[in-house]
């Protein structure tokens, strides 16, 4: 029903709020410990209830009993009056009889009954039968403990407890008169407890009894009962105790030894770097090395944050300088716009018309490099934010040739080396067209008149060499050309922002661009692409 189901959910909905409000904060080390504790706790948790043991404990007693009978049962047989010597029947197999009492599945009985008393006298082979058989009986129930009873043919009880009583209407004891081997589970009516945590045990309070067919001469003429309470459960623990207590101590010296190696190898090395953290944080410390006890997941984090921490630093002094330049970048138009200004408050009414002319021209050149450079930082801006392009360039020299279209004019010639195959590369086409724009530019104004643009490869880059005539660059500028705002042509309005962006593109894609050639030879650049 629907307000079934909402109850439902706001049951659920409360009850989740109420476990964030109260569960606890607990260290990684507490969690390890709590959880291998309890590991090494689930044997002690299951040998509590001790089902399998006990179990293994009855059945044991079962066989016990079953051994005995069939051993006083061919006694039994060969010692019976009118009993014909028997010999063995070659090729008869081994037949070992199994247990088959499960205190889970068996049946629980009450109390065998009393024997029902018989007014008829004994038979008169039962003093014999006595005679044989009472010395043997009793001295195996001495060493086994076990009650040994023998019935005849019509259930009457010939030798052991009650002698003389009737049997007749005990279910397995006519089971045994008809020819079959049976055991049972019964209530054991003189039960009384004598260990502390008995009541734990579910056999404690049962007797196992076994019944069995006498034959002689082929008929059954009788049946042995043997009864036996089950192997005491703590006395067995009592008597395992040393196997128990090596256990126990293994277990825990395990989970000593397992939760050293948890802290030495991920608790501890987690701590130093959370301290290490909060040093970097405040720029007062550096990641060390790895302890060498630390898994390997814990090393490469390690690894992973130094790399983060040195790619931060970088970041944030690349921010330093970044602002720095862009503050003495503006600094000198608005120097100089400001102070036009001033001049106009202060001097406007007397200055002549060629004057105002001159410092609107000054203000008006100023604003337009202040214009330039913004939109230069906006592309700066894009280029670092970029992500590297999900569509590939299946043909970088095709791109290549459709620039070099666009660049045929009168005097100046870009010209593409022909290549034998296509190498699709990871960076998008408009990437490479904007970075080979920048340096086709720059070479043009720097005086080059043929550009000569070249593909190579080179493992799982493809390398463009973008080769000019022109009067290269200088040694002393070749370190700064990737520099923010750096320019040698700053009187002609350069921003120094191109070669800047151009990197940045190639970098997003996983490239790169560096300069490979110095005066003599004109300049000459190197970007590497990925390969798709």
């Amino acid at each position: 029903m629907p307000w079934r189901t909402g109850l439902i959910g706001l049951v659920k909905l409360r009850l989740k709020g109420w476990l964030k409000r109260h569960w606890p904060s607990l260290r990684l080390r507490t969690i390890l410990f709590g959880t291998l504790l309890f590991t090494a706790a689930l044997p002690g948790v299951g040998a509590l209830f001790l089902r399998v043991y006990e179990n293994t404990l009855v059945r044991q007693t079962e066989a016990e009993l079953i051994a005995q009978g069939a051993a006083l049962g061919a006694v039994a047989s060969a010692l019976w009056p009118g009993a014909a010597p028997a010999p063995p029947v070659p090729g008869t197999p081994f037949r070992p009889e199994a247990s088959n009492i499960d205190l889970r599945t068996s049946p629980i009985l009450p109390e065998r009954p009393a024997a029902r008393s018989v007014a008829l006298p004994m038979p008169p082979d039962a003093a014999v039968l006595g005679a044989r058989l009472a010395p043997i009986l009793d001295g195996t129930r001495r060493t086994t403990l076990a009650s040994i009873q023998v019935v005849g043919a019509d259930g009457r009880i010939l030798i052991g407890y009650q002698s003389g009583g009737s049997y007749a209407a005990v279910p397995e004891v006519r089971s045994a008169l008809a020819g079959q081997v049976r055991t049972v589970l019964r209530k054991n009516g003189a039960y009384s407890q004598r260990y502390a945590f008995e009541w734990l045990s579910r056999a404690s309070s049962l007797r196992i009894h076994h019944v069995r067919p006498i034959r002689v001469n082929g008929q059954v003429v009788g049946a042995l009962l043997l009864s036996r309470s089950p192997r005491a459960l703590f006395r067995g623990l009592y008597e395992d105790r040393g196997k128990i207590l090596l256990g126990i101590g293994l277990i825990f010296a395990t989970l000593v030894g397992l939760t050293i190696l948890l802290s030495r190898g991920i608790a501890r090395p987690i701590d130093q770097l959370a301290q290490t953290t909060r040093q970097v944080a405040l720029g007062r410390g550096v990641v060390p090395e790895p302890p060498v006890t630390a898994a390997v997941e814990i090393r490469d984090l390690f690894d992973n944050f130094r790399i983060m921490a040195d790619a931060i630093d970088r970041r944030s002094r690349y921010l330093r300088d970044f602002a720095a330049a862009v503050s003495h970048e503006f600094k000198t138009p608005l120097a100089g716009i400001s102070g036009a200004v001033e001049l106009f408050e202060d001097h406007g009414n007397s200055m002549t018309a060629g004057e105002r002319q001159r410092f609107l021209g000054n203000i008006k050149a100023d604003a337009a490099r202040l214009s330039q450079l913004v939109s230069r930082l906006l592309d700066l801006a894009r280029a670092d934010m970029s992500q590297s392009g999900n569509q590939p360039t299946p043909d970088p020299m095709a791109v290549v040739r459709r620039i070099a279209d666009a660049y045929r004019v009168a005097g100046f010639l870009v010209e593409a080396v022909p290549v034998a195959r296509a190498v699709a590369v990871r960076v998008p086409p408009e990437s490479i067209e904007a970075v080979l724009t920048t340096l086709i530019d720059n070479a043009r104004q720097a005086g080059a008149r043929r550009i000569t643009i070249d593909q190579r490869d080179d493992g799982d880059m493809l390398c463009l060499s973008v080769q000019d005539d022109g009067p290269g660059i200088n040694p002393a500028d070749a370190d700064r050309i990737f520099e923010p705002f750096y320019t040698t042509r700053r009187s002609s309005g350069g921003t120094g922002m191109g070669l800047t962006i151009a990197a940045s593109l190639l970098r997003a894609a996983g490239g790169s661009i560096r300069l490979t050639a110095h005066p003599g030879n004109g300049a000459r650049f190197e970007m590497a692409l990925p390969k798709a």
